[in-house]
């Protein structure tokens, strides 16, 4: 092959070991990624050993670090306390959203963070979506898991819809929600603060469907050559499919921004109501 294409041996084998590192790591990447968020109670021996089956050479060590890198190592917190992650210190908050009566646009935003695999590299894209209406109204794409990345997208939903206090906040419990910048900003602006119990994805499952439907109809429907082809894709399909022409079953068959103009003016909204189970006391001994 390199005589009919007049190549030297050294230059491919140098070419090769340049280019194969690469993607070799990003496959190793992408298979841990999917054992953690299959086994989400796993630590990183167990999701190692998990790999190894499906044919990596890879040591504890290295899944440990990449399952840090992308914040998927599973600790365990106490439930509505102060808690050390690594250096620092967070605050966990209880779940609001479960006991909402939404009945307007604004009165809660659901938050997450999913990854998406290029040819040789992950990026990242945090999204806030309108629980009510499941408009997204903010979103942003990077390259790493820092709190830079929701908190951009934070930003963009803030610019655009201009909240009013008494707004409620959810996403999980990551490091990047939790943070003190990001708790913060919501803070300054009189927002409360939800977040998910451990291992329950469904408490925030609408944004963990959005995702689900992003993936299918976009992101596993073409490839993307660069960061910047995945953003002008993702621009077109989330401001241009997905908000305005995409019919959701949830909304009567309407698209997002087809249901928001069809309800009351902004100048009417208020809290959303809480709504508690109720249960009745049985005594077995009464007549």
């Amino acid at each position: 092959m390199c005589e009919l294409v007049q190549v030297s041996r050294a230059s491919f084998y140098r070419g090769w070991e340049q280019k194969a590192p690469g993607e070799a790591a990003t496959a190793l990447r992408d298979a841990v990624q999917r054992m953690a968020v299959t086994h989400r109670d796993y630590g990183y021996r167990r999701i190692a050993r998990l790999v190894k089956d499906v044919g990596f050479a890879v040591g504890e060590e290295k899944v440990r670090g990449i399952m840090r890198t992308d914040n998927l190592l599973a600790v365990r917190r106490r439930k509505f306390v102060v808690t050390t992650d690594g250096n620092h210190r967070f605050r966990v908050y209880p779940n609001l959203a479960e006991s909402l009566t939404l009945s307007g646009i604004d009165q809660l935003w659901v938050a997450d963070i999913t990854y998406i695999r290029l040819r040789g590299e992950f990026v990242f894209l945090a999204v806030v979506l309108d629980a009510y209406s499941r408009k997204v109204i903010g979103w942003e794409l990077g390259r790493t898991l820092e709190t830079r990345l929701p908190l951009a997208a934070l930003e963009a939903a803030l610019a655009s819809r201009n909240p009013r206090p008494g707004l409620v906040h959810h996403s999980d419990r990551g490091t990047q929600y939790a943070s003190n910048e990001y708790v913060s900003r919501l803070e300054a602006c009189g927002v409360h603060l939800s977040m998910s119990r451990p291992g329950r994805p469904w408490e925030n499952g609408k944004c963990e469907s959005f995702m689900n439907t992003l993936k299918r109809e976009e992101i596993h429907a073409r490839r993307y050559v660069s960061l910047a082809d995945l953003r002008q894709h993702l621009e077109e399909f989330l401001e241009q499919t997905y908000n305005k022409t995409r019919l959701h079953s949830a909304l009567d068959y309407r698209s997002p921004q087809q249901f928001e103009q069809s309800q009351s003016a902004a100048g009417n909204w208020s809290p959303a109501g809480l709504s508690f189970s109720r249960h009745e006391e049985i005594y077995p001994d009464a007549e």
